[in-house]
């Protein structure tokens, strides 16, 4: 009987809505008639923004202004008509009378539908409610709406619907365009602040012909004309470092990354990632640069430190905590990995917590204490912390540490239990980088498709003497969920990926 009753209920709405677009063709077919298409209109001449009018109603009350924007709302009340109409700053109110406009002019308005983009000319005012106002004596059918907004008070409350319709989602829901908002004044702020210390920025390659600079399972396209299978990037790792061996010593990229893997609230398989490089700096450099970048965001945008996100509040005023690896894993599980004499201890030591490693390989003590920092000690960073000095396993662009040859001078930052960042000191050296590049390239033939590949001209290029060098890169949605509060990713990403409707 549900499903019956439902079929009814989808079926009078469908025909609801049907009879709704036919209305308003109908009406843009009369306009059409009347040589008054609104679609042949090319321009129009706006000389403010509703935010203008309203900020600055003690200067500009009694002048003439031009608006252009959307009808949200519209109420007649016999000869006078009020709308409102919202643009890319804010909303007002419009008042359009009558004997202002004109017999034909009011008619046409009155066939108005919410969601007409119009423009209007007139003088602004203050009603006797005390709302600030534009008192039209013209108004102009600039596009026709063909189809319906959602319901005022509901919204636009499908949570699918809002991603396949991101245009929709921006009009009706405020919180939505403020978090774009948001996203674009995170990364001008990185700009600006990379810009200020002379880094430089650069664009590398989408298309690639070897996959590397990450541990992801790539995009494969194929090239036409050079009859060539190519790989969209997981990283511009690589090409940022030949570019630092060629003399940019300060260099940083801004762009798309895509990996082929699994989708969740916080993975998209295409995002954006900020990359940059300094030479003569090292890692403990890098995450300072890293710590200034986030937190100095947080009080420009937000004006606080005090962030809450996944329903826990945390603070990212300077003086970030930084934890090895080990430390953190002693600190959250208490085994001691640094007093293991051997990698049975490990063993032991991991199974007696329930760690499980992945099936077909044989786990060494850096591996183990990898995946107990993993499965154990994540879930427990909420406050911001770099969790540093990784194991050589998986790490293999990162320099090894001079006192302990079993660890890299790597760190992830870690906030609410995502990762946001990932950096090193790079590893220079030619030849312990192509030692690493076999071994990554003997996993990939073992079926581990994630693992980089062998890439001969970088090789190349460090045979030519790359500086000590920091390297980072930052998830820019993250961050941006981040500081708007979001849950998913696909809330901070404007088209996120989604399956085709049938």
């Amino acid at each position: 009987m549900e499903n019956s009753t439902d079929n009814i209920v989808h079926e009078e709405s469908q025909r609801e809505l049907s009879e709704i677009l036919q209305i308003r063709r109908d009406k843009l077919k009369a306009l059409q008639d009347a040589d008054n298409d609104p679609f042949l209109k090319t321009k129009f001449s706006r000389t403010a923004f509703t935010k203008d009018v309203v900020d600055g109603f003690d200067t500009m009350e009694g002048k003439d202004v031009s608006l252009a924007g959307r009808i949200m709302a519209k109420r007649g009340m016999g000869k006078a008509i009020f709308a409102d109409i919202h643009d890319d700053k804010g909303r007002i109110q419009l008042y359009i009378k009558l004997s202002d406009v004109g017999d034909e002019s009011f008619a046409e308005v009155r066939k108005y539908d919410i969601g007409d983009i119009i423009g209007v000319s007139g003088s602004v005012f203050r009603t006797k409610m005390g709302e600030i106002s534009v008192h039209c004596n013209s108004v102009e059918l600039l596009a026709k709406s063909l189809r319906p907004l959602p319901e005022k008070f509901h919204g636009l409350t499908n949570t699918e619907l809002r991603y396949r319709q991101r245009y929709v989602d921006l009009i009706m829901n405020p919180d939505t365009r403020r978090t774009f908002e948001i996203r674009s004044a995170f990364i001008r702020h990185v700009r600006e602040f990379l810009d200020k210390r002379g880094y430089i920025e650069v664009e590398t390659p989408v298309l690639n012909t070897i996959s590397g600079g990450a541990s992801a399972r790539p995009f494969i396209t194929h090239h036409n004309t050079l009859d060539l299978d190519m790989f969209m990037r997981i990283a511009t790792e690589l090409h940022l470092k030949r570019l630092t061996v060629g003399g940019f010593e300060r260099v940083y990229e801004i762009g798309r990354i895509f990996r082929n893997e699994g989708m969740s609230t916080r993975h998209n398989p295409e995002f954006t990632m900020i990359e940059f490089y300094e030479a003569y700096a090292d890692y403990n450099d890098i995450m300072d640069l890293c710590e200034e970048i986030l937190s100095s965001a947080a009080h420009k945008l937000l004006d606080t430190y005090e962030v809450t996100w996944y329903g826990k509040s945390f603070d990212l005023s300077p003086g970030w905590e930084r934890l090895t690896m080990a430390e953190a894993v002693l600190k959250h599980t208490g085994l001691d990995f640094m007093s293991f004499e051997s990698t049975d201890d490990a063993v032991a030591a991991a199974a007696s917590i329930g760690v499980k490693m992945p099936e077909g390989k044989a786990p060494s003590w850096g591996d183990l204490l990898f995946e107990c920092f993993d499965q154990r000690v994540e879930e427990h960073l909420v406050n911001p912390v770099f969790i540093t000095d990784h194991p050589v396993e998986v790490s293999p662009l990162a320099k090894k540490k001079a006192s302990d040859p079993r660890l890299t001078e790597r760190f992830e930052l870690f906030i609410c239990s995502s990762e946001m960042s990932n950096g090193f000191s790079e590893l220079n050296d030619p030849i312990d980088q192509k030692e690493r590049f076999l071994r990554q390239a003997k996993m990939r033939e073992s079926g581990d498709l994630e693992a980089s590949m062998m890439d001969d001209d970088y090789i190349n290029a460090l045979e030519y003497g790359l500086p000590p060098t920091g390297g980072i890169g930052i998830g820019i949605d993250r961050c941006v969920m981040m500081l708007t509060g979001s849950s998913s990713i696909r809330d901070v990403i404007l088209f996120p990926t989604m399956k085709p409707v049938e």
